[in-house]
């Protein structure tokens, strides 16, 4: 089980590596419980960065549509949101900074979880979307807010409202992301960048996160706060429900708007 995330240090930087590439690194119950304590003790150890990539074709296309609905705790809506969105509000909580080197299929909340990092490195195969409506959903582990903070709240519309992709070059036009390379310099490149900063005085990597996070920081938890309380909600909707059925029968959805 712990092959699906693979860990490692080189000197003060942690890299975090999601190795389940056959199905483009999307998450199931399984890679979901072995992530979470992973990254908790990256945030806790004495590393001084975090890189976050992934093996395969994709960063991370989101939750693993073949347990859509399936809770494995047995939980409450409430409550499995809720407990995913600890993990994205602990990245911007976290005193050390967060780099993602992101490529293929960045979806999701594949793409929430690169949009908790601090620095984003993609590769000219990137496609990023928040497709969550398209399954009678909205984003629910801050994508709304984070996305907002980032390219503004028209183009944030766009994309969740049509759950449209973009690729890797209006992502850098829009300020998605921060720097776009070739795929065979995506590795190198994520971490040469991520070296660098790891090498600084980790005080000073902490108090310039936390002072730089004051600009948008308040206002994404709020938000992220009230992606939990929506998205409890429309588990309930029929609509989302028939976009189950659609999705399972291959069929276009016929929504009622209840």
């Amino acid at each position: 089980m712990s092959e699906l995330i693979l860990v490692e240090r080189q000197g003060p930087l942690c890299i975090i590596t999601l190795n389940r590439p056959d199905r483009h690194n999307a998450f199931n119950d399984e890679m979901s419980e072995v992530f979470q304590p992973i990254l908790a003790g990256a945030l806790e150890d004495d590393s001084a960065a975090i890189l976050l990539r992934a093996i395969g074709k994709s960063f991370c296309s989101g939750r693993d549509t073949s347990v859509l609905g399936h809770r494995a705790r047995d939980e409450s809506d409430f409550h499995f949101v809720r407990r995913a969105q600890q993990t994205r509000l602990a990245m911007q909580d976290a005193t050390k900074p967060i780099i993602a080197a992101i490529k293929g299929g960045c979806i999701g909340g594949g793409c929430e979880l690169a949009l908790a990092a601090d620095i984003r490195i993609a590769d000219t195969t990137l496609k990023m979307a928040l497709p969550e409506i398209n399954y009678g959903l909205l984003p629910d582990t801050g994508g709304t807010q984070m996305l907002t903070a980032l390219i503004g709240p028209s183009r944030t519309k766009y994309l969740v409202m049509s759950g449209g992709r973009i690729d890797a070059a209006t992502a850098l036009a829009w300020g998605a992301v921060d720097f776009v390379v070739e795929p065979e310099q995506l590795d190198a490149e994520a971490l040469r960048i991520a070296t660098e900063i790891a090498s600084k005085p980790p005080i000073n990597l902490a108090m310039a996160k936390h002072i730089i996070d004051l600009m948008h920081g308040p206002t994404i938890r709020t938000g992220t706060r009230a992606e939990l309380l929506a998205q409890t909600a429309l588990f309930k909707t029929e609509d989302y429900a028939e976009a189950r059925a659609a999705h399972r029968e291959g069929r276009t959805p016929v929504y009622k708007g209840k």
